[in-house]
């Protein structure tokens, strides 16, 4: 039994190495990429601590070097699921009674793990199976998750030291206790750390989840699961499946115990989860929480006193690094037709100088997106723009999926603000851009405030402080992350909370202790010290 209120370790943002050439991390990642591609792994379910193979094996190859196999995962189906849930469900009687501080430690020692021994796994993992640059995997596989870890905790004390007032003759407490059933948590391809938070931050308030990660992102999903359990996290406490995704919810949804979702992922995915779980909602034995961070379209507005080369930066670092598979990634931009010919002439230079190809070559700023799927949807935006008399592509627009899935970062100049690309969220390589007349200031911020149903980020670019200002006002709810002359991607944990509303999600705010606070269902307790013995208040004397 603790006998202190305990402080945790302050938690500072984990330095991004710079994998200079002849750099310590340069050569220890190189050679870790070299071994992790010399052997092939099977990678299992993991359930209970146990680890569950199969004999429908699904193969893994980097999206950049399709001829290479880096092994086999096993696939399972809804009695996995099932047995998922069972485990989950029985370990949280233990899990939820353990000490905040025991729970906080496991983590803290996991964010250790992940700064020393495990930083080159994760980001070589990363870097293979997701086809990410080592900067990208660098920020995303070990910084960003890092961050998660540490931070997470300090939200969590943070939260439980927020307490009630008491009165003379009485004590009021507030008691956080996790939720009451099992936690659901549905994660994407495109980023390492966010596929461990959606498991890692319900877990540290007390629940146990049953993990559905992206068949795209297991290999790296495996490590993870080693980083756990290395970190001394119980069996049972996250249990992952590989399941296509309906097979996992059909399940999950229809379970009585099932107490929330924690989802990244496709608008459309999500709204369907919703509208599955309303059916549902007679069958639970508490309201589950919904959480999730889906779309985006996401926008730069460069106003007519902004700096040319820093738009210009902003396009070609926001919209293309990491191939533009970022939910906050710039995909469409709105640039005033008197600073547009220096813009795109530095636009024109910049993509001309990208390298593009496999991940050990680190001379590549892009590399493969992540599937044929992806592959097949982006490039036919990009065909039919080639064909469309309202859309120019200015650079790149060719693409070849012999090798790997490559598409070159693409920049389509539109005549039509509500052109397809401006308003569908495609999640590739391609830019749109819109040149609208310099004194159409108000009038092109009302138009990128109405042309998507997604608010996730976007960024102004302005030298003028009342020209900021009324975008700050007319784009209030446009974007649940508002970048001031930056671009609209690198939100980091503990600086900027992320997430946003409309169809881009819940905007519980990942990397705060209000995403946290969804985590948990609140029981106040209030103790009186004396007790009345006689019903009778004064004015009935």
């Amino acid at each position: 039994m603790a006998n202190a209120f305990y402080n945790v370790p302050a938690p500072a943002n984990e330095p991004v190495k710079a994998y200079a050439p002849g750099s310590v991390e340069r050569i220890s990642i190189e050679k870790t990429l070299k071994d992790m591609k010399s052997r092939t792994i099977d990678v299992p379910m993991v359930i209970g601590g146990q680890e569950i193979h199969t004999d429908t094996k699904i193969e893994m190859r980097p999206p950049h070097e399709r001829k290479h196999l880096l092994g086999t995962y096993s696939k399972g189906d809804a009695n996995h699921v099932q047995m998922a849930i069972e485990a989950a469900l029985a370990a949280k009687p233990k899990w939820e009674a353990l000490p905040w501080e025991e729970k906080a430690a496991i983590f803290l020692k996991a964010a250790d793990l992940l700064a020393g021994p495990y930083r080159d796994i994760l980001n070589a993992s990363t870097m293979l199976a997701q086809s990410k640059n080592v900067m990208q995997a660098e920020i995303d596989a070990a910084c960003e998750l890092i961050d998660f870890f540490k931070f997470n905790v300090q939200y969590m004390t943070d939260l439980y030291k927020e307490q009630p007032a008491s009165n003379p003759g009485m004590w009021n407490r507030l008691e956080y206790r996790p939720l009451e059933g099992f936690v659901f948590a549905v994660t994407p391809f495109n980023f390492t750390s966010i596929c461990a938070n959606l498991c890692a931050s319900p877990a540290m308030m007390g629940n146990t989840i049953v993990w559905k990660p992206s068949e795209t992102q297991v290999y790296s999903a495996h490590f993870i699961m080693k980083l756990f359990k290395e970190a001394g996290l119980p069996d049972g406490v996250i249990n992952m499946v590989i399941t296509d995704g309906p097979v996992a919810g059909d399940v999950c949804f229809a379970h009585p115990d099932f107490a929330g979702i924690h989802f990244t992922g496709s608008t459309g995915t999500f709204q369907f989860m919703w509208k599955t779980i309303g059916e549902n909602i007679a069958n639970y034995k508490t309201y589950p929480r919904i959480v999730g961070e889906t779309g985006g379209k996401d926008f730069v507005v460069a106003h007519k006193s902004a700096i040319p080369s820093q738009v210009a930066t902003a396009l070609s670092r926001g919209a293309f690094e990491y191939q533009g598979q970022k939910c906050s990634a710039a995909s469409r931009a709105y640039i005033p037709n008197n600073i547009w010919p220096e813009v795109e002439k530095q636009l024109k230079a910049d993509l001309a100088s990208f390298k593009m190809g496999k991940v050990d070559d680190f001379g590549n700023f892009v590399n493969a997106v992540i599937d044929e799927r992806s592959f097949d949807k982006i490039t036919r935006y990009i065909a039919e723009a080639k064909n469309d008399s309202r859309a120019t592509i200015i650079a790149g627009g060719n693409y070849d999926k012999t090798e790997g899935f490559f598409i070159e970062p693409t920049v389509i100049v539109t005549s039509d603000p509500n052109y397809t690309t401006m308003c569908e969220e495609l999640f590739g390589p391609v830019l749109t851009i819109f040149v609208y007349d310099a004194d159409k200031w108000i009038e092109t911020l009302k138009l990128v405030d109405s042309t998507s149903p997604y608010a996730l980020t976007g960024a102004v670019f302005s030298q003028d402080r009342y020209a900021l200002k009324e975008a700050d006002e007319l784009l209030k709810h446009a974007a649940g992350n508002f970048y001031i002359n930056d671009k609209p991607t690198g939100a980091v944990v503990g600086q900027q909370p992320f997430g946003g509303a409309r169809a881009s999600g819940t905007n519980d705010k990942a990397g705060s202790k209000h995403n946290l606070l969804r985590w948990v269902s609140m029981r106040t307790i209030k103790e009186t010290f004396v007790p009345a013995e006689d019903y009778r208040y004064p004015f009935l004397g």
